[in-house]
């Protein structure tokens, strides 16, 4: 009777030799890229499902949105993150709507984060005055409409240098539609994209460049993802909204904003806008972030990865949810992940369907 040994022998050489995939000894792995916004929860994410499928191994990327897109796009990933939903070139690129599942996987605030020495209060600042301020027509902290929304701060007379992102960015494609529907003159002059050209300021590359320029640049304000500016313990602004009340971002305001949503979400490229939504409680300056896999999963190379990469998005678009109030991020609220479910049911590998482990 052959022993263990010689069992794994015979399962190495035949590894070796190329007949028997890696997989079949139960290691999978499964690469991701894209947004930074939503990277400190994906990378939990990774970590926490880990600890139950050890034999998956998930490497995600923090590049930027505009990365991530190139990269599912070229098929260098086998899945993709994004802040901005996939627009219509790109969606052309992957071989048209027909070919792509995106999926919400939580939403989130970008804020409006600030270093001005010697405040000790919270600034409120509205969209107008961000918008003006990232022109160049506002230029210092003691500026009038600012000191006027802030009655109770002594504002100093310091240079404001606004941060920008360098990156093709979902974050700048957040902000810019947001201050497009606050300023007709931004909306002429710089307009709305992943990548912008900003007039004036300071770039960095992602939210975490984007949070060293603020930390280290006194009188920097940047438009960063809440949770760095949490992590980093740098304060942001609240945002007067189409209510007038001014909010500041946090899982509850931002699923405010998002619970008008579910209509919006339609089919398998499931997308909707969520910044200058009314309600009181409304934070202005939110955005869902995004998944992004081609529908027949043929970025991968074998059906255990095709059915990994499955049922990590399924366990991502609901049990991963736990986690995501807890690193400042809004959970998906019942209706939509509904949709979300309704579209991953959909993913196939080479004509098969595959259906998440545990909907089975």
């Amino acid at each position: 009777m052959r022993n263990w040994f010689q069992y794994a022998a015979m399962g190495l050489a035949a590894v070796a030799m190329g007949s028997v995939p890696l997989s079949a000894l139960g290691q999978v792995r499964l690469q991701g890229a894209g947004a930074t916004f939503p990277n400190p929860l994906y990378q939990k994410w990774v970590t926490e499902y880990q600890k139950s499928r050890p034999n998956v191994q998930i490497d995600y990327q923090s590049i930027g949105s505009g990365g991530g897109i190139k990269a599912i796009t070229e098929k260098t990933v086998d899945f993709a993150g994004s802040d901005a939903p996939l627009g219509k070139a790109e969606l052309e690129k992957a071989g048209g709507a027909d070919n792509i599942v995106q999926v919400p996987s939580v939403a989130g605030g970008v804020v409006a984060a600030y270093n001005v020495p010697g405040i000790d209060k919270d600034l409120k600042l509205s969209g107008e005055i961000l918008a003006d301020i990232y022109l160049g027509k506002i230029a210092n902290w003691n500026d009038a409409r600012i000191a006027e929304l802030n009655p109770d701060v002594k504002l100093p007379a310091m240079a404001i240098t606004p941060a920008y992102r360098t990156d093709g960015s979902g974050t700048t494609y957040v902000f810019t539609n947001y201050l497009a529907t606050q300023s007709d003159d931004y909306k002429s002059k710089v307009g709305m994209g992943k990548s912008v050209k900003w007039p004036i300021g300071q770039g960095g590359k992602g939210n975490e460049g984007v949070t060293a320029v603020v930390q280290q640049t006194p009188g920097a304000i940047g438009y960063i993802e809440q949770n760095y500016a949490n992590a980093n313990h740098i304060p942001f602004a609240a945002i007067r909204n189409q209510s007038g009340a001014f909010v500041k971002a946090s899982p509850k305001s931002v699923s405010s904003a998002g619970e008008g949503a579910v209509e919006q979400l339609k089919g398998h490229v499931l997308k909707a806008d969520l910044w200058n939504q009314a309600g009181a409680e409304a934070y202005p300056i939110a955005s869902f972030t995004y998944l992004i896999v081609y529908k027949d999963l043929n970025s991968v190379k074998t059906a255990e990865q095709a059915q990994a990469l499955v049922d990590f998005l399924w366990w991502a678009t609901r049990d991963g949810q736990k986690l995501a109030a807890e690193m400042d991020y809004a959970p998906l609220a019942d209706g939509v992940k509904a949709k979300v479910e309704e579209a991953l049911k959909s993913l196939t590998y080479q004509g098969s369907a595959i259906r998440p482990a545990e909907s089975r």
